[in-house]
């Protein structure tokens, strides 16, 4: 009797062996046919001339550097350019100036000349003290391990994504980006409100005051600020300066106020022009001094007498970081207008001489800013608080209080305490 097992054997090993002929034929196929066209693209590579001899071979750290672009539409046209070798629409890298070795050199040569980072080395074998946010050693190192520096770090803080201090922003000159909060706060309360608003010059009677009492009732109001600046002109002077545009316009709408009309109370207008300059040198507790810079401001409330106010001031500003923490000191002095035709002649017993706005970035887009004023002379001044929190990609919480003198140029001269509460509508760092 013939015995069958084998060749049963042999049936249950068949499909097994067929899957892996026909995989042995496909593949064989598609290796033919890639070398087919690996052969014919090189044959057409030989014999046709490049239509731009001057194109750059494919660079995949080209492709890298495009990563770095924030703005999609550039980041997109960089990946076209990548592709066919031409030159990268990259922000260009800016060296700040070493403070301490130019004025060294300016002294020493007895006219100004200009020392950039890295052309002077100062050592310092004095210990600083550390500060909260700062590298300790031992983050530098392990920085280190992966190629990242603090300089590397430098580049990305809010001080220097603001003011483009190590590198220019991809969008160029004459494009609109934010400068201070843009917010909308639905609900704005003011615990005292200034309801006799009057100046050395400007006196209303007492049916404007009646007036305007019964117009502006209400303590609740909506607070917007929309906030822009663009810059002119950048790496001027040959030192890597930068000329600013800036527009800033706040809003007091009583919108609850249904029986006056829902009227604006107050909106302040406040357009300036501002240089910075980058620039570096090292302070006290491993701190660095990043950008010095200088403006002229108009504040004004566009209103008629007696409610018109408005004053001009030019000012000096610098910004500093301690890691996490960031410092803008500005100091100004009023150009007060000839005669007696100021509105407002004593606004800086009010509004002082000068500002200390400090911004800590605890990251993920929640910050805390605080901004003080103060006349000593006077002793009078304010704060301002403003916390910021992500809720959506795009949209953040927003709470600010006040406290003191000025929350409004019609209010300079009285003092108010507020609260609010809304949304800011941009990635707003506070500087």
């Amino acid at each position: 009797m013939t015995n069958l097992r084998p060749l049963v054997q042999t049936r249950q090993q068949s499909p097994s062996k067929i899957k892996f002929l026909a995989l042995s034929i496909t593949a064989a196929c598609c290796t033919s046919m890639l070398t087919i066209s690996s052969a014919s693209a090189a044959t057409n590579d030989l014999t046709e001339v490049p239509a731009d001899s001057s194109a750059q071979p494919l660079s995949v750290n080209d492709f890298i550097k495009c990563t770095d672009l924030k703005v999609p539409s550039a980041r997109l046209a960089c990946y076209d350019k990548a592709t066919v070798g031409e030159e990268l629409p990259l922000g260009r890298e800016k060296i700040p100036l070493d403070l301490a070795g130019t004025v060294k050199a300016t002294f020493s040569e007895l006219r100004p000349t200009a020392v950039f980072a890295g052309e002077t080395q100062v050592e310092d074998d004095t210990e600083t003290e550390s500060s909260p946010g700062v590298p300790t050693e031992a983050d530098n190192e392990k920085l280190a391990k992966v190629g990242i520096t603090v300089d590397d770090l430098s580049a990305y803080t809010p001080l220097s994504l603001a003011y483009d201090l190590d590198k220019n922003n991809e969008l160029g000159t004459w494009t609109v980006r934010p400068h201070k909060p843009i917010y909308l706060m639905p609900a704005y309360i003011q615990y005292n409100a200034n309801r006799n608003p009057d100046t050395p010059t400007q006196h209303p009677d007492s049916n404007d005051l009646e007036d305007y009492q019964a117009k502006y009732d209400d303590n609740v109001e909506l607070k917007a600020q929309i906030s822009l600046k663009t810059k002119i002109l950048e790496d001027v002077f040959d030192t890597n300066a930068d000329v600013w545009f800036g527009y800033t316009q706040q809003m007091h709408w009583q919108v609850y106020n249904e029986d006056n009309s829902r009227p604006f109370r107050a909106t302040d207008y406040m357009p300036e022009f501002f240089i910075t300059q980058p620039v570096t040198a090292n302070l006290p507790f491993n701190g660095r001094l990043r950008m010095l810079g200088a403006g002229a401001i108009h504040h004004s409330n566009g209103q008629s007498d007696p409610w018109s106010r408005s004053w001009n001031r030019i000012y000096l500003m610098g910004g500093a970081e301690w890691g996490k923490l960031s410092l803008l000191p500005k100091i100004w002095t009023h150009v007060k207008d000839s005669g007696d035709d100021s509105d407002n002649p004593d606004i800086t017993d009010y509004y002082g001489h000068g500002e200390l706005q400090a911004l800590y970035d605890f990251g993920k887009g929640e910050t805390l800013s605080a901004t003080g004023r103060f006349n000593f002379d006077t002793e009078k001044g304010a704060i301002e608080l403003d916390y910021t929190l992500p809720l959506t990609r795009d949209v953040h919480g927003f709470i600010q209080l006040f406290h003191g003198y000025g929350e409004s140029i019609i209010d300079y001269n009285k003092e108010t305490t507020a609260v609010g509460i809304g949304l800011s509508l941009n990635d707003w760092k506070g500087l």
